[in-house]
């Protein structure tokens, strides 16, 4: 389609401006453009019609099923939306005096107290702005601790070979050694790899569970209680939360801190580089280090962003929490690994699940032998999935298992279509298997088909040329 500059023709207007019933006054040389504002002129009809055509150029979740896993791509609550709308809200300045933001104040200290109670944790900051925001503070949490004590020692951090990519870089990024720990042939963590990467210099553990092959490790006890007895910390990724939440508390599985994607778990949106908040809890010792802002009594001995982090997220999720209240919380979590164990039964004999066992909110498949058998990669079939209406799951990832296709399929998705996903990826299958030229170069139904995917990282073209 063309860019909304290539339809803009001169003279054309959407906006009827009332009479002008003030003196007309004229902006001082100095301070005015030097160039004409370059804006796109097209009518009511054209503007319309340009946003109508954008929607049908992408995929969102209510267009259909939307798998991503460990990204929680599920269907938001409008209500959540209307209350982050409303003009007491949108219209409170970042800048004005606590007296007079005492609602807002008020929305942080009730989601605060809710959140802290969800996770186990003692006191809580919204400063961070997204999910890895939120890992790099509960790390920089760790190291102000350990810096405290004097215990210089401590420079490695411990990250398990299964997770999430953003860990690793977060260590590197708060100044520590990164020790990667093979995980156990059950998928969750070898407790002897991790009993070996201890010792004196070991600052901490970053760690989801259920982890990202959608397991809950049952030695979780041990694996903290191994580190404290090392001296270090415990770093809770809650990029999971959402398969446990109302049910297991990362504070009483032996976390000392936590982040939460709130545009993830409690139903804000999520993608699209929209606003996010990684919001992040800790246990009491280590409050004295949290970044607050000056709405929450003054602030800590660092900040990660301005003012109170992004407010009108925080109030979605805060909505979201007190719609579901005490009973819905954990039946949502419960929903969602339900789905997931649904849509794993229906398609184990399509596919091969990497660990064919109960899982959590999320499943890896593992498509090695399926590939050696037709010359289809999982790639390929990501691709086919297109061309069914659906969204594909997410590819190659964990690392630990080779040709991956992790499914979350979220617990907002009906029964009816967890049945109708599984059809589908057995007609995929089958293309595969009858014609794999066809899976080779899906997809077929899309405005771009399969594009040069190394080509275009190598060189992004980030702005049209016109």
């Amino acid at each position: 389609m063309k860019l909304v500059f290539e339809k803009s023709r001169p003279g054309h207007a959407s906006v009827i401006l009332p009479p002008l019933d003030v003196e007309k006054t004229e902006l001082p040389e100095s301070i005015g453009r030097q160039s004409a504002l370059r804006l796109p002129e097209l009518s009511e009809t054209e503007v319309s019609r340009h946003y109508t055509e954008l929607v049908h150029e992408v995929y969102g979740v209510n267009c259909g099923f939307y798998p991503l896993g460990s990204c929680t791509m599920k269907y938001n609550p409008r209500i959540d939306e209307e209350t982050a709308s409303l003009p007491s809200f949108t219209g409170a300045h970042p800048l004005a005096p606590a007296e007079a933001v005492k609602g807002c104040r008020k929305v942080l200290e009730e989601a605060a107290s809710l959140l802290e109670e969800i996770s186990g944790m003692d006191a809580m900051t919204f400063q961070p702005a997204a999910g890895a925001h939120g890992e790099f503070t509960g790390v920089l949490l760790i190291k102000q601790y350990h810096d405290a004590r004097g215990d210089e020692k401590r420079r490695k951090i411990i990250v398990p070979d299964s997770a999430h990519g953003t860990n690793p870089a977060t260590a590197a990024m708060c100044g520590y050694e990164v020790v990667n720990i093979a995980s156990a042939p059950d998928g969750c963590v070898d407790l002897e790899a991790l009993k070996n990467a201890l010792g004196e210099d070991t600052a901490g553990l970053m760690l989801t569970n259920p982890n990202t092959v959608g397991l809950f490790d049952p030695n979780i006890l041990e694996i903290t209680r191994l580190v404290h007895e090392a001296g270090g910390l415990c770093y809770y990724d809650g990029a999971n939360l959402n398969a446990i939440m109302g049910h297991v508390r990362p504070g009483d599985m032996g976390f000392d801190c936590v982040h939460m994607n709130l545009h993830k778990t409690f139903a804000t949106p999520h993608g699209g580089g929209g606003p996010g908040a990684g919001a992040v809890g800790c246990k009491a010792f280590l409050a004295e280090y949290l970044p607050k802002s000056a709405l929450m009594d003054g602030g800590g001995p660092i900040q990660v962003r301005g003012f109170a982090g992004n407010f009108l997220v925080v109030l979605k999720a805060l909505t979201y929490i007190l719609t579901l209240g005490r009973e819905g919380i954990p039946q949502a979590s419960e929903t969602a690994v339900l789905n997931a164990n649904y849509l794993m039964q229906g398609v184990k004999d399509v596919f091969k699940p990497a660990f064919d066992r109960i899982c959590m909110h999320e499943f890896v498949l593992d498509l090695s032998d399926y590939k050696k058998e037709t010359g289809v990669s999982a790639l390929d079939v990501a691709k086919g999935l297109i061309d069914y209406g659906i969204h594909p799951p997410t590819m190659y990832f964990p690392l630990i298992v080779h040709e991956a296709l992790m499914l979350e399929p979220t617990e907002t998705e009906s029964r009816e279509t967890l049945d109708q996903v599984t059809e589908i990826f057995r007609k995929v299958r089958e293309d595969g298997v009858r014609e794999p030229e066809k899976l080779h170069t899906a997809p077929h139904s899309t405005v771009i088909g399969r594009p040069d995917e190394v080509a275009a990282a190598r060189n992004p073209i980030l702005k049209a040329q016109l």
